[in-house]
């Protein structure tokens, strides 16, 4: 074999080996410490490497990582639909490293390490804002666990957190390929570590922060068995005697407001009155508030509904999910687009449901609000995203300062304060189910600068993208 054909051979082995590391950080369950690092061989070998080797080098990188997803797709959505989401997210990565290429190339100079995260960031931002599944799956959502880190979303939201996990892998990739001859290059370096040093102190204070408060006891029930418009009456009616007397034994543990998933059933329209008759009834004989999910289907555009008792057992509010998933999306679900929020002991509650909380915009609208807690009933996918989606959820309650309760089924069964903390969470089970009972301090919204302007940086980061962009219209010499 000649030098010429080992040469290639060690770049495509270079191209799998960054594919894998990527598996690992854009799946369902990211590795966090990784993410700020499996950028790196990417703009590495897109920057030492002429643009049309790079350009095939990094699409195979980048497919073989975002494929990792191809068997949760599948559970969602159909094959064509996959694929074309797969390919949409290997060009994506594709195009942001190429481009970033063009300019870091072009002028070798000290603020191109800002070219990768702007990108980044502009991509992102148009997603959320665009797609019907937003920013679903963002490398900002790994870092979700990392509590000091994760409170730079209180000021710019995912937007400030994804600027920084893409800044590290751009500075050490201008190191690798660069180092000292870049020009004036110990001024991205300094910048770089300043940026990282200044955000993970500022999460360090916002975290010493005293809790003050109410402190109220939470239940949460899930049964992961579904109760279907065709289930028998004796199948039904099995697994709602099994909710009825876990509600029960955590009234008697001390609970006083008890949250229940998403769509427990789903009942033609004549039924519905009954079903809000049963759980008026739950909630006054144990003098509880009681949040439950519930389906309506007419058989033309059903209806996902979250029902809040009073403890007389009292419809105090009602709210119907916003953003659908994709097999609601299928099955032609009909959106809402009133946000609730009710007032119970002196401080406000939100109602959401699942994939609503995977939208800034609409956890930013109970952030103004003045929400202090969410309500959120959930249904996952078989647990495999249960992680995802619950911490996805839980960023939600950094930027705009409030708790969340999330019961989900299939999923976890999760409660979490105004700075990402997880106070208490279990995973669901099919019957006879599983319970959590929590308490949290309920206090007044934390005031956020991510409320008060929302993602200001984000659509900076879009203007800055297209500023960019028009300077890599000119050609670029080619790179042996």
């Amino acid at each position: 074999m000649n030098s010429p054909h080992k040469l290639l051979a060690f770049q495509m082995a270079a191209a799998v080996a960054a594919g894998i590391l990527l598996r690992f950080v854009v799946g369902l369950h990211p590795l966090w410490w990784l993410v700020w690092l499996a950028p790196v061989p990417l703009l590495v070998m897109a920057i030492r490497l002429g643009p049309r080797r790079a350009r095939w080098l990094v699409t195979l990188a980048a497919l073989i990582g975002t494929s990792v997803n191809f068997h949760y797709f599948r559970l969602v959505m159909p094959l064509p639909a996959v694929i074309a989401v797969i390919a949409a997210q290997t060009l994506l990565w594709g195009f942001l490293i190429m481009a970033t290429r063009r300019l870091v190339v072009r002028y070798q100079a000290w603020w191109t390490v800002f070219v990768f995260p702007v990108f980044f960031v502009a991509a992102d931002t148009l997603m959320a804002a665009l797609l019907p599944d937003g920013n679903w799956g963002s490398l900002a959502y790994s870092q979700a666990d990392q509590l000091p880190i994760l409170q730079i979303t209180s000021l710019f939201g995912t937007s400030g957190l994804l600027f920084l996990i893409s800044l590290v892998p751009s500075a050490l990739a201008l190191a690798i390929a660069y180092g000292r001859s870049l020009l004036r290059g110990w001024i991205a370096y300094a910048l770089s570590a300043l940026l990282l040093a200044s955000s993970f102190v500022y999460g360090c204070l916002r975290l010493r922060n005293p809790v003050s408060g109410v402190e109220t006891t939470f239940g949460l029930v899930s049964i992961d068995d579904p109760i279907g418009p065709k289930a028998s009456l004796s199948y039904a009616l099995n697994i709602l005697e099994e909710y009825d007397r876990r509600v029960a034994l955590l009234a008697g543990q001390g609970a006083q407001i008890v949250v229940l998933p998403e769509k427990i059933a789903v009942v033609a329209p004549p039924l519905a009155p009954q079903w809000q008759q049963h759980f008026s009834a739950l909630a006054r004989q144990n003098r509880i508030w009681i949040e439950v999910g519930i389906g309506i289907d007419d058989g033309k555009s059903p209806l996902n509904w979250e029902w809040l008792f009073a403890p007389d057992g009292a419809l105090a509010s009602s709210y119907q999910k916003h953003h659908m998933a994709p097999p609601e999306r299928s099955d032609h679900y009909s959106s809402g687009t009133e946000y609730n929020v009710y007032t119970i002991d002196g401080h406000k509650y939100g109602l959401a449901i699942c994939k609503d909380m995977h939208f800034a915009a609409l956890g930013r609208a109970y952030g103004e609000r003045h929400a202090a807690v969410m309500l959120v009933p959930a249904w996952d996918f078989d647990y495999l995203d249960d992680w995802m989606e619950s911490r996805t959820t839980a960023v939600r309650g950094v930027e705009n300062g409030y708790t969340i309760v999330r019961s989900s089924r299939e999923g976890l069964l999760t409660v979490s304060d105004a700075y990402g903390r997880i106070l208490a969470e279990r995973p669901s089970s099919a019957m006879p189910g599983s319970s959590l009972l929590a308490k949290a301090i309920v206090a007044d919204p934390l005031q956020t600068l991510y409320t008060h302007v929302g993602n200001l940086f984000g659509w900076l980061c879009v203007a800055a993208a297209v500023l960019l962009l028009s300077l890599n219209r000119r050609t670029v010499p080619s790179k042996s």
